[in-house]
């Protein structure tokens, strides 16, 4: 049965979160009247996320994704001599496939108590399903700090040695509405993997200093190319991934991760849903910030290692702290 917990703190956050699919499907925060402002793009009702007119949007609205965020190039992998075929199109595996964990219904495990905010889904993906190895053990828990920030938290182990990357596929608006093409976007990057034209990667490394996707120091979202973004930014070894501030609402939003990259995904338009506050969205409504090890890593051993072994315990912690600025 899909559940929907709600957890709030003291200085005025709320979150909603859903069993399906470990979904953020609302997260609440004070913009610089006090007012709270939804900066998640949700759905108005939580039972259309597994309706298929909704999943053949491919939205990953908000969801976990997993085993594998991003794109494995061939339609398969090779782990220890053995090869593994996973779902593509057109030769292409994106976000874990038709058995991906955005599809799963998670387990409940915990939820708030006296000494947390949080709250902890479990799931547990068996042998193959989905042409991935290992009966594989997963969280992820999304905490609301006193701070004003959310933390995710994935961990996973598994008993055959495998592959995996996850990551949380939340759209963001610091408006609640409208565009993100006001905002202003900074990314701790000077990398990005070179894609091609399917979007994924040739195994290139290219420096972006002083080119389109130069966002060291901060510059309107509106400054990208009419195609948006959908690019893997590399992150330096300290945990900061990037921020993102709207004048607007004065809410100010900073990723901090020690994950090796983060996509960054500016979608050109969403389709046209019943959404959460009967919020509307006009052109570049959102922005993701999908942190995670680099995609086809399994294809491209001098990338950073995907391979979780027995014994090992997988971590992915992402904090999303939210300020109000009151100047630029």
């Amino acid at each position: 049965m899909m559940e929907v917990i709600k957890l709030a703190n003291s200085k005025g956050m709320e979150m909603e979160v859903c069993s399906y699919g470990a979904t953020l499907i609302s997260l609440k925060v004070p913009n610089r009247n006090k007012d709270l402002v939804n900066v998640v793009v949700g759905l108005d009702n939580v039972k259309d996320y597994a309706s298929p007119e909704f999943q053949k949007h491919n939205l990953y609205l908000g969801c976990t994704v997993g085993r594998y965020a991003g794109r494995i190039s061939k339609g398969f992998f090779k782990l220890e001599g053995k090869r593994y075929t996973v779902d593509s199109e057109n030769g292409v595996h994106l976000h874990g496939g038709s058995t991906g964990f955005d599809k799963k219904l998670w387990e409940v495990v915990s939820t708030k108590n006296s000494r947390s905010n949080n709250v902890k889904f479990g799931l547990l993906s068996k042998h193959m399903e989905g042409g991935y190895p290992g009966n594989m053990k997963v969280t992820v828990e999304y905490e609301l700090l006193e701070s004003n920030a959310l933390r995710i938290v994935y961990t996973a182990t598994t008993d055959q040695t495998t592959v995996l990357n996850l990551t949380n596929h939340a759209y963001y608006n610091l408006n609640g509405e409208g565009s993100v093409s006001e905002h202003f976007l900074q990314i701790n990057s000077n990398k990005i993997l070179e894609l091609d034209d399917r979007k994924v990667p040739t195994g290139k490394i290219l420096d972006c200093r002083q080119t389109k996707y130069d966002f060291n120091t901060k510059a309107k979202i509106k400054k990208i190319p009419s195609s948006g973004l959908d690019d893997v930014f590399i992150m330096p070894p300290k945990p900061f991934s990037a921020a993102l501030y709207s004048e607007k609402s004065g809410i100010c939003m900073k990723v901090l991760s020690k994950q090796p990259a983060v996509v960054i995904y500016t979608p050109i338009e969403l389709p046209n849903l019943d959404f959460k506050d009967d919020a509307t969205y006009s052109v570049f409504p959102a922005i993701c910030f999908e942190t995670q090890n680099y995609p086809d890593a399994p294809n491209n051993p001098h990338f950073p290692s995907c391979i979780l072994r027995p014994g090992e315990t997988y971590t992915n912690e992402t904090v999303m702290d939210f300020k109000i600025l009151t100047t630029n």
